[in-house]
């Protein structure tokens, strides 16, 4: 499909926003799918090491009164 302008693009006969909106809930979806799951794998490392240092310390703790 060919459109003679760029104006004629955007509209799309009247159906333009429908084709748009359609595409930006695309992608909006899309990046939903990529950006959640980064981000959940970023706090999980993050919450990791907490507990690591936590653990590390409670054991320092417990070495320190044996002796």
């Amino acid at each position: 499909m060919q459109f003679d302008s760029f104006s004629a693009l955007i509209s799309m006969n009247g159906h333009g926003v429908f084709v748009w909106s359609a595409y930006a809930v695309g992608l909006v979806v899309v990046l939903a799918l990529v950006i959640h799951p980064l981000l959940k794998k970023r706090r999980f490392f993050r919450d990791y090491a907490m507990r690591l240092k936590r653990e590390q310390a409670a054991a320092q703790r417990t070495a320190g009164q044996a002796n």
